[in-house]
C-alpha cells in the first residue's frame, strides 16, 4: 500500500505496528502493537482478523514485509505492507 493511500484511508484501516515499544513512543499511530520478534508468540491476539484487511507498518517497510510473509503463511488473507514504511509518510 502506498503512503498516500495509507494516509487517505488511515481512519478505516486495521493497523499492525511491529516496531519496538521504544520506536512506537516516538510516533504512535495506534492500532495493534506487536514487535516483530514477538509476533509468532502473540498470534492469538490477531487470530480473529485472519479475513480482514490488515496494514502492517514499521519504520522503513522492510520488517513489515517480513511480518506480512509470516502471517500469510499462517492463513491471513488480506495483508498489506506500507511501502517505504513510516519514513515514506514524512515525504508526503
Amino acid at each position: 500500500m502506498s503512503a498516500k493511500e495509507f494516509k487517505d484511508r488511515l481512519s478505516e484501516l486495521t493497523i499492525l505496528d511491529i516496531r519496538t515499544p521504544y520506536e512506537i513512543e516516538e510516533w504512535d499511530l495506534g492500532g495493534i502493537q506487536i514487535p516483530l520478534d514477538e509476533l509468532l508468540l502473540n498470534l492469538k491476539m490477531i487470530e480473529s482478523l485472519k479475513t480482514q484487511e490488515i496494514v502492517i507498518i514499521c519504520h522503513t517497510g522492510l520488517q513489515s514485509e517480513i511480518a506480512r510473509k509470516i502471517l500469510e503463511k499462517r492463513g491471513f488473507e488480506h495483508l498489506k505492507n506500507l511501502e517505504g514504511g513510516l519514513a515514506a509518510l514524512l515525504v508526503l
